[in-house]
């Protein structure tokens, strides 16, 4: 079993907070780009080593901006480098200004039948701050043509922590989701990224970051509103209807096989990681000249314990000490039982036989958990 990821680079603008790697959507770049994309599908198909794929996920950026002819051409590559019969999942990114009629049915005959959405907000002051180009009204009416158009499998990402964010505001984006009722829902805690907009902002004293109990108070506030609409908490920033987890990302999470194409992509193939570069001119000159651009990720046995911890200590699975036993032997697992013992005995982490997952409280301070977790930090 396996994923791929496809990775497109460009957006209309970016959104103040955003530190992954995209660039203005200039017409020649973007046919270049996904020129050189369907070209790197053809040249590392045979990395799966006959893994049958079981999900795909168009991220970005915003694929979306691409139009159906273009993303058309890259679901043609799949097609015609895998075998994507098995595909049980096929998710696209979109933000509501691109949704329309034509293209979700332009996405249906393409294969795709999961839709995540970028809303981060029902108040339009907050989009307005966040930099966003939808409206409250607009990211429900895109909503609303999604399922008219026959995909009901739809994810929607909500932000709290918005300088300007107040209780009451954040109650009313989450009560409109609500209303809404996707099958999957994604809420962030806002995080200042060095280098964006956002972190400059805050460095200048134009904004203020809002106080850490108003954050803790409004990840309650969804948390409590989500589990008794009946969504379960699966993992840290993600809520699910029974039977509507992705799929996809609980790969990156169990450490499921997956394949990366495009500019900034990552990959984890045969227990090894690789990326791409995050450059689209080196990127799209190196598959031109038929050179694979994935460069490989060597991880000490140290490095890959911290990972497992990091990964599964995000998910309400939580993490398996005998599995840590068997995998990367004594001295990590009785590091890990002593460095667990402790925040177990504060709440933090919560025991079941030999699975520790993250309390209630200890989601709000999981950096800060699953850092004193890992054998290589210092």
């Amino acid at each position: 079993m396996a994923g791929i990821y496809i990775h497109i680079p460009f957006c209309k603008k970016k959104c103040i907070y955003c530190d992954f790697y995209s660039i203005a959507a200039k017409a020649d770049v973007v046919d270049n780009y996904i020129d050189a994309l369907c070209k790197e599908i053809a040249m590392r198909k045979a990395e799966l080593c006959g893994e049958t794929v079981k999900t795909v996920y168009v991220g970005g950026g915003t694929p979306s901006l691409l139009g159906h002819g273009r993303l058309l051409r890259i679901a043609d590559a799949l097609h015609r480098e895998f075998d994507m019969c098995g595909v049980e999942e096929f998710t696209i990114e979109v933000n509501p200004d691109d949704v329309s009629d034509e293209e979700v049915a332009a996405f249906r005959s393409m294969g795709i039948n999961r839709v995540s959405m970028g809303v981060q907000s029902f108040i339009d002051e907050e989009l307005k701050f966040l930099n966003r180009r939808h409206t409250a009204d607009g990211a429900i009416e895109a909503y609303n043509t999604i399922l008219r158009n026959g995909i009901d499998n739809v994810s929607i990402d909500l932000i709290y922590g918005i300088p300007g964010q107040t209780l009451q505001s954040w109650r009313q984006s989450v009560d409109t989701a609500m209303q809404l009722r996707p099958r999957h829902i994604s809420c962030y805690n806002l995080s200042y990224e060095d280098g964006t907009r956002l972190s400059r902002m805050l460095e200048n004293g134009s904004i203020a970051v809002i106080d850490d109990d108003v954050c803790v108070k409004m990840y309650e506030i969804v948390s409590d509103r989500l589990a008794d609409c009946g969504y379960e908490h699966y993992e840290i920033s993600n809520y699910a209807l029974p039977g509507f987890r992705s799929r996809h990302n609980s790969n990156y999470w169990n450490k499921t096989p997956y394949i990366g194409f495009g500019a900034s992509a990552h990959s984890y193939l045969s227990g090894r990681r690789s990326y791409n570069p995050g450059n689209i001119k080196l990127y799209v000159a190196a598959i031109n000249d038929g050179v694979t651009v994935s460069e490989i990720e060597e991880e000490s046995i140290a490095e890959q314990y911290d990972e497992e911890v990091m990964l599964r200590l995000r998910t309400k699975d939580g993490i398996d000490a005998g599995r840590l036993r068997s995998t990367y032997g004594e001295e990590y697992y009785a590091y890990f039982l002593n460095a667990v013992r402790g925040f177990v005995d504060s709440g933090l982490v919560e025991r079941h036989g030999d699975v520790y997952r993250l309390s209630r409280k200890g989601v709000m301070l999981s950096d800060m958990v699953i850092r004193e977790l890992m054998y290589d930090y210092e």
